[in-house]
């Protein structure tokens, strides 16, 4: 597996999750769209398909990670090599902003419309995850404990060195992890929107600052640490409880 294949393959897979995933969010919560309200489930089965999507889709190019917190528990339990990481980062970030532009690209009648002042409303939480109460300790936390219930799983699936280059390969484990994203966010998404991806948040935030939407609100930086923080903490502590214990 080569450089350019996992930085390519990675581009593509995030970007599809990213698509998927923003899209439904949007679906939801934009007016104009014809899934508006339709609730945190579909927003979780969203995600969920979308990693789906993207993972099977990277799979034979760079393994499917699409998620650096994912790469770090890989690289740390030994499956992926060190040197890769920084590929496997560059491409899910890039991909993660990518995704984000697309969705912005697929409703930008219905982000346009919110230059209507009656309809008007802060549109962050399309593309980044935001917290229902502020409270860094209580956010972070909550991230972390999310993101090892997400790394833990995965390397039980597809770790061990049995698929040596990631979870390329992997079959029913991809299917499995996509259901497993959708049990954390019914489960754990409630207080902070369920990041559990570094690139997931990151690119898109980027993307929000940058891309013309009227009235769209702040890209809230002040808060956009915890979302990368906590699921590399996470995929660190997944990572030691599965090479202590595995």
């Amino acid at each position: 597996m080569s450089n350019s294949d996992i930085f390519i393959g990675e581009i593509i897979g995030t970007g599809i999750l990213v698509l998927f995933g923003t899209g439904c969010v949007a679906a939801v919560l934009l007016h104009h769209s014809k899934a508006r309200a339709g609730g945190w489930i579909v927003i979780a089965f969203g995600w969920g398909f979308g990693v789906m999507a993207g993972a099977y889709t990277a799979a034979p190019l760079s393994g499917g990670h699409i998620n650096p917190a994912v790469t770090l528990g890989l690289a740390v339990e030994g499956t992926t090599k060190w040197e890769q990481v920084p590929v496997y980062f560059a491409g899910e970030l890039i991909g993660a902003f990518l995704g984000a532009v697309l969705c912005w690209l697929a409703y930008y009648g219905q982000f346009a419309a919110n230059a209507d002042e009656e309809k008007r409303m802060e549109t962050l939480g399309v593309f980044s995850t935001r917290p229902e109460l502020y409270n860094s300790a209580q956010n972070l936390t909550t991230e972390i404990i999310a993101s090892i219930a997400l790394v833990l799983p995965v390397l039980a699936f597809v770790g061990g060195r049995r698929h040596v280059e990631g979870i390329g390969d992997a079959g029913l484990p991809v299917l499995l992890i996509a259901f497993l994203v959708v049990g954390i966010g019914l489960s754990l998404g409630g207080p902070t929107g369920y990041a559990i991806n570094p690139a997931r948040d990151l690119g898109p935030r980027i993307a929000h600052q940058i891309v013309r939407i009227p009235g769209k609100g702040t890209s809230e930086w002040s808060y956009s640490w915890i979302p990368v923080a906590g699921p590399f903490i996470g995929g660190l502590i997944a990572a030691g409880i599965y090479n202590l214990v595995f």
